[in-house]
């Protein structure tokens, strides 16, 4: 058994009934349960639908996404997830820039990396080289006055972890915003690369090894073993073009506003919903998250 879940922006919630059940009736799928009014909605079906990325392409155009996914299984035990874009609304790395007088250059390369057009080692190399000489103290400004929590970041950590899930960030970014955003959020644990520094300020350098797509993957694998995890019961969420590894490896990879062509490689694909889309697509209802 497959189930189909449908769901759209919380600050837009304009999932329709009669949407719902044609395409349920359409699909032969069971009775819909709502898990949200107007958000969010899910039924069952026998099979994988053949026309499913038809219908959600049509559905994308009205603010809806669609995710299609095995029924066993689905309530995940581990939740392994990117920072930059995903639990936070920027790029850590491009307010630094910013801060530094070096922001669209920098916001160049990030974007061109994201999306697969460059070495992440590189370019992650090429825009720290940009930052030095910037005081260390802009970090903590940084963290004040530009950086946001990503949306549902706050439900979907409290409630899986309420369920007994582990949670880790791994991100491409920096130590020192991992940290507070792990703290912040409730993560058991935190990776990233370290900003290296000297009399105060960056030198422009990154601590070696650079934690890049390769090492996403690798903290799957050693955190989920050390767990007593099969990848299945891992839902990794990313978006960017180093992300793509943990994402195809683990049970539920979901591509969250992600670039096209990472979104092309996923078979979930958030581009409305906020991260409770996580939630819902496990199957819990608005009424089981865990308040925050």
């Amino acid at each position: 058994m497959f189930i189909a879940t449908l769901l759209t922006a919380p600050t837009n919630p304009t999932l329709e009934i009669a949407l719902v059940e044609s395409l349920r009736n359409a699909w032969g799928g069971g009775d819909a349960d709502w898990l949200s009014p107007d958000e969010a909605a899910e039924f069952p079906v026998r099979q994988m639908p053949p026309n499913l990325w038809d219908v959600w392409e049509d559905l994308q155009t009205l603010g809806v996404d669609l995710v299609v996914q095995p029924m066993e299984g689905r309530r995940k035990r581990m939740l392994l997830a990117d920072m930059d874009s995903t639990m936070i609304q920027q790029e850590c790395i491009d307010e630094l820039a910013d801060e530094a007088g070096v922001g669209d250059r920098v916001k160049d390369i990030t974007a061109r990396a994201m999306n697969g057009e460059l070495d992440f080692e590189g370019a992650l190399t090429e825009r720290v080289g940009l930052l030095k000489g910037l005081p260390e103290a802009v970090i903590d400004k940084v963290l004040d006055t530009r950086i946001t929590l990503m949306p549902g970041g706050r439900e979907l950590l409290a409630t899986m972890k309420a369920a007994g899930a582990y949670a880790a960030l791994v991100s491409g970014g920096f130590t020192a915003f991992t940290a507070h955003v792990a703290q912040t959020l409730g993560f058991d644990e935190n990776r990233a690369n370290t900003l290296l520094t000297a009399d105060g300020k960056l030198t422009g350098e990154v601590g070696q090894p650079i934690l890049g797509r390769d090492a996403k993957v690798a903290a799957l694998e050693e955190i989920s073993a050390r767990l007593g995890l099969i990848h299945d019961e891992v839902m990794a969420v990313g978006d960017g073009a180093n992300d793509l590894g943990m994402l195809q490896r683990a049970g539920a990879g979901v591509a969250l506003h992600a670039k096209p062509t990472v979104a092309a490689q996923c078979d979930i694909r958030i581009n409305h919903g906020d991260l409770t889309a996580l939630l819902y697509i496990q199957g819990y209802s608005k009424a089981e998250f865990a308040s925050v």
